[in-house]
């Protein structure tokens, strides 16, 4: 599938769903990214592939001048509708990570949660990090890992989905991966954490992901018959995940990022 087609494709697909459910499982994450960046009154601060505003909207409420933006307009508009509430002024846009619509050296800190990874021309998006960024500025990103438990969850889904592009978004995960496509614009730190869902059984992680995260719930939907199959597979890699205990246990199926923080070389 070419590029441009698929992603006309997430730009659906991540909007499919109350996606904000999804972020509410990840706070660690976006703890760490906003504690990287430290962010300081003033700073002019991008955040992409926003989501729902996790991110952008502890960077505003540091005092920073964020800039929020993702490919799907349905999360663009749920953010502006959080930040509204909150009472905070982001500037959210629906544009593309590959074809940043910002002069060069815009911002002083940019950073990503779990997004940038799922676009598909990795070289394309890793110039614009290095374009956008001011001489002395951060970036920090975090994205899963190859062999995190999103990763293998993902494979869960692959036998159900067309064939994939050339690129895999847990490439970023990747440490050799990642000085390939950074390592020549930006000074480089790479930490790796693990964040862990907690779910009490199986059919509670199918109900989250069918229903909450786009890329499980529009493949599901997309099954018909074949939806109660991807159903007993999700439910099988839980219990196996999270272990026989799982209808008792709070613990889930554990995920690892990467966190980066890079200053401009």
């Amino acid at each position: 599938m070419a590029f441009e087609e698929l992603k006309q494709r997430q730009s659906t697909m991540w909007g499919n769903g109350p996606y904000q459910r999804i972020t509410e499982t990840i706070t660690d994450i976006h703890q760490i990214v906003v504690e990287r960046l430290a962010p300081q009154a003033g700073d002019r601060w991008l955040d992409l592939a926003c989501g729902t505003g996790a991110v952008a909207e502890r960077a505003c409420a540091a005092g920073s001048r964020v800039t929020g933006l993702d490919l799907a307009p349905v999360l663009i508009e749920t953010a502006r509708e959080r930040a509204r509430n909150l009472g905070l002024e982001i500037d959210y846009v629906v544009g593309d990570v590959e074809r940043l619509e910002f002069a060069g050296a815009s911002f002083d800190k940019v950073s990503s949660t779990c997004g940038i990874m799922f676009a598909p021309d990795h070289e394309t998006s890793a110039r614009e990090l290095g374009r956008v960024t001011r001489s002395g500025g951060q970036i920090a990103l975090a994205n899963w890992t190859p062999t995190g438990g999103l990763a293998k969850m993902f494979k869960v889904m692959a036998p159900y989905l067309p064939p994939p592009p050339p690129s895999s978004p847990f490439d970023w995960g990747d440490e050799g991966r990642v000085h390939e496509l950074l390592g020549e614009s930006f000074e480089l730190v790479l930490e790796e954490h693990v964040s862990t869902l907690r779910v009490p059984s199986g059919e509670a992680y199918w109900d989250l992901f069918s229903t909450s995260y786009g890329p499980t719930k529009t493949l599901a939907e997309s099954l018909g018959d074949r939806r109660e199959e991807l159903h007993r597979d999700w439910v099988d890699f839980s219990r196996r995940t999270i272990g026989r205990t799982a209808r008792s246990s709070t613990h889930a199926s554990t995920c690892s990022c990467w966190g980066h923080v890079a200053e401009p070389g």
